[in-house]
């Protein structure tokens, strides 16, 4: 791609929404793996946008890199712009549900088996041993926010710039 071709500004673009996405969900990611947070239902259902926007944004990235149509490379920014307003929602779901201004989902309970055994002999023991976490109570507080809360925020600040690179005139 040329440096000063139309698409240069949708390209880093779509790049940048891309990386960021990757940054927030990987952070969720290494929250459970590394920090041993085990997550609930809510909270696996919020990375769902992100698992699917990076790779929506990705397509954007590579639609404005190989000079396509710039529908197909503004198309892809505004559905990662809806996924990340879908996630959005979610987060503020999860959230009231934390703060109990609402009900969470009567079945919130966890697939996640981090610290399970891997031998048959004491799965049984070990499912029994562990709790998954309630939906309507946050792992952790930082800085005031649950992690629905941040989610939130990097919903709403992913969004704003998805739509904002989709209706930008190319550069």
């Amino acid at each position: 791609m040329d440096i000063a071709s139309p698409g240069r500004s949708q390209f880093l673009g779509a790049l940048s929404l891309a990386g960021v996405m990757a940054l927030v969900v990987g952070t969720a990611l290494a929250f459970e793996h590394i920090g041993g947070f085990i997550p609930c239902a809510l909270c696996l259902e919020q990375r769902t946008p992100y698992y699917t926007g990076v790779p929506v944004a990705l397509f954007g990235a590579l639609a404005a890199a190989l000079n396509w149509p710039s529908l197909l490379a503004r198309g892809a920014l505004v559905v990662a712009g809806l996924l990340m307003v879908y996630g959005l929602y979610l987060g503020v779901y999860h959230a009231g549900v934390e703060w109990a201004f609402w009900p969470g989902p009567a079945d919130c309970a966890t697939s996640a088996t981090s610290g399970l055994a891997t031998d048959a002999g004491s799965l049984l023991a070990d499912l029994d041993a562990v709790t998954p976490p309630a939906c309507d109570t946050a792992a952790g507080r930082f800085l005031g926010l649950s992690f629905a809360g941040w989610n939130v925020l990097a919903s709403l600040g992913l969004a704003a710039a998805a739509f904002f690179l989709a209706t930008r005139p190319a550069r």
